[in-house]
């Protein structure tokens, strides 16, 4: 069961395991619009398992739906980026398990975005947490967590790939584990828990009365997707959208200016003052434009120094 792309290497492990799992199925959300011009396009999971001649299966609502996967009588359910709460029926159908791979180091960051996550806190690590499935948010007993370093410079884009490459050695792990009747059940400390609410689009904005480290991670942690953004206007005109798509922290005390201040332009981008530090632009796209530089962007608007980004 999944929807997102991420989950798309670890199908793939199970289909050529023939000879020890038969995948009877893929459950993945409807057919949705997407994209710019919001054509209805089927998800990731389900364009790769048609591919593979495997049975889809796309019940708008997992309580009211459910009938197809009873009929199923499945051992093995396995979960991951899916989408929907999995009701208890569905929960309680198979002979072995019902698991979910959760790209996170449970209980750490539960719920739906705990990439962006990861990447907002400064995480030094994160990992795939393969998960018995309960009927609560990602709260199940843990059989196990395969752990990945977060490499400094990482985007949102970057870590979402590879932790796509890890969860398969989780899952193959978790299954040995299940078919020796070795596999460890574990309850989650209630202490340790945060959450990972889903994003929305009003998470993508800058606010550069937050430190340049703070703006850094944003930027890194929503790209590609949902994308960070400021507002720029020359004078006496409407201001329009700025996109930065990548940029560098330059950290230091001094208060050279006020938040969202043009302090300088060159040839390494366009460095603007936040309450602590000042951030580099490096990459930016304003609306309507390509992507380019940020120098390119600055000799393209000339007098960019001493003004404002809001």
């Amino acid at each position: 069961m999944g929807t997102g792309e991420i989950g798309i290497p670890t199908l793939a492990t199970l289909l050529d395991s023939k000879q020890q799992h038969e995948v009877v199925a893929v459950v993945t959300q409807p057919d949705r619009p997407a994209g710019r011009n919001l054509e209805v396009r089927p998800s990731p999971i389900k364009a790769f398992a048609q591919a593979r001649d495997i049975t889809v299966l796309q019940p708008e609502k997992l309580r009211t739906d459910a009938q197809p996967i009873l009929a199923l009588e499945p051992d093995l359910i396995v979960v991951m980026a899916y989408g929907q709460i999995v009701p208890k029926l569905i929960l309680q159908l198979p002979k072995i398990a019902c698991l979910n791979l959760h790209a996170s180091l449970l209980p750490r960051h539960r719920g739906a975005s705990p990439i962006h996550a990861a990447l907002l806190a400064g995480d030094s690590e994160t990992g795939v947490t393969v998960i018995y499935m309960d009927e609560g948010l990602d709260s199940g007993d843990i059989l196990l967590k395969e752990r990945i370093p977060i490499f400094p410079r990482e985007t949102g884009g970057q870590l979402h790939d590879r932790l796509a490459q890890v969860a398969p050695n989780a899952l193959t792990k978790a299954l040995e584990l299940l078919q020796q009747e070795a596999a460890p059940r574990s309850p989650q400390d209630l202490n340790l828990v945060t959450y990972a609410p889903k994003l929305i689009k009003e998470n993508a904005a800058l606010d550069w009365h937050r430190s340049a480290e703070d703006l850094d991670r944003q930027i890194r942690a929503m790209h590609p997707w949902p994308g960070t953004f400021c507002w720029w206007a020359r004078k006496d005109t409407v201001p329009q959208r700025l996109r930065i798509l990548e940029a560098q922290p330059r950290q230091g005390d001094g208060y050279c200016g006020r938040p969202g201040e043009i302090l300088h332009v060159g040839e390494e981008g366009v460095e603007i003052q936040t309450s602590h530090g000042s951030l580099l632009l490096c990459q930016v796209q304003l609306e309507g434009r390509k992507p380019m530089a940020a120098a390119e962007f600055a000799r393209g608007h000339p007098c960019l120094k001493g003004t404002f980004l809001k």
